[in-house]
């Protein structure tokens, strides 16, 4: 099984923006969308999904778009940009990651042209996506950290030098499991199950450097890891940030919501338990190193009435309190 994400205010921003652009305030929820498994659309649905992703990525970026946040790992704006880079949400179905075969999965050997995800690139092609509808003989471009086309590279065993963020090798050796047994159908069972109104503790298995969140996207690489292509220009900091580059971003981020879903509808005190979570200070060594219990408890800690920043993507301002409900609020939407 695998993974997508509402669970985390940095990813709230990233994905709810479409949404948060329509409403911002309560409104009747009587016909929730549903969102589905992407093996259970039909071809026709999944043809009008990529579709739909290849359009917005055709589109001029939205020119309301003002960053906020400047961090130098963070590739600077770029105005030739398109909808589909400029945070317009496309989390509308999700996916599970077969974690006894993630890499001869038949998710990824859907090569079709039209309704097909594609699969993964090598070292001879610089780990570009060449099958599928977002392959580099296709249209689909990104335009971050610079344009170039699609790439995957799938890594079992993600190491230290290979890891997009700057995590401590003390953290992942070899000689640990390989990264799919953070995400087994029992492990997700057992935290949609678990963690009766600890949001945190929740999160905490979610988000943990060897937790499942991560861990799909080291597998998949390239883009979904955060890794700077090998012609990037010069400057090019590897990272979180330009994630978003590949469809499978979203379709595993709706996965993360669903688990949370999943979880808030399980038991009373679930329905509306917050606690906050810190913006990842991934350049600091230090706050790596801290008890993720102590960092979601003391660092950057956001609450229900916590504004959600859009930068200028959303006509009216939101709150978590807006968004902690995916049926009382503007979303308005269900998991099958």
């Amino acid at each position: 099984m695998a993974f997508n994400s509402s669970l985390f205010t940095l990813y709230f921003v990233l994905v709810s923006l479409l949404l948060l652009a329509g409403a911002t305030g309560t409104r009747n929820c009587t016909r929730p969308a549903v969102r589905k498994e992407w093996r259970s659309l039909s071809q026709e649905e999944q043809k009008h999904w990529i579709s739909a992703v290849k359009c917005v990525a055709h589109l001029l970026h939205d020119e309301t778009f003002v960053p906020t946040v400047n961090p130098p790992d963070i590739a600077a704006y770029n105005a030739s940009g398109s909808l589909y880079d400029g945070g317009i949400s496309k989390d509308f179905v999700y996916s599970h990651m077969d974690a006894t075969d993630f890499y001869g999965s038949a998710f990824f050997k859907d090569s079709n042209s039209k309704s097909g995800l594609g699969g993964w690139g090598d070292a001879s092609t610089q780990f570009r996506v060449l099958d599928g509808a977002f392959s580099a003989s296709s249209t689909f471009r990104v335009s971050y950290p610079f344009p170039h086309t699609l790439r995957r590279n799938f890594t079992l065993f993600p190491l230290f030098d290979s890891l997009s963020f700057p995590t401590p090798d003390v953290v992942w050796k070899r000689t640990r499991p390989a990264a799919t047994a953070s995400f087994t159908e029992q492990v997700v069972e057992s935290m949609i199950n678990g963690f009766v109104g600890d949001f945190k503790g929740l999160q905490a298995q979610m988000e943990g450097v060897e937790g499942p969140h991560a861990n799909v996207h080291f597998i998949v690489g390239g883009d979904m890891g955060g890794i700077c292509p090998v012609d990037a220009p010069a400057g090019c900091i590897s990272g979180p940030t330009f994630t978003p580059n590949d469809p499978l971003f979203f379709l595993h981020h709706a996965m993360v919501d669903r688990v949370w879903f999943k979880w808030q509808q399980k038991h009373a005190l679930n329905k509306y338990a917050f606690a906050g979570g810190s913006v990842q200070k991934l350049d600091n060594f230090t706050v790596q190193l801290l008890p993720l219990d102590f960092i979601l408890t003391n660092l950057s800690c956001s609450k229900m009435d916590s504004e959600i920043p859009t930068d200028g993507l959303a006509p009216l301002p939101s709150t978590v309190s807006n968004v902690i409900s995916t049926t009382e609020g503007p979303l308005c939407y269900v998991y099958e």
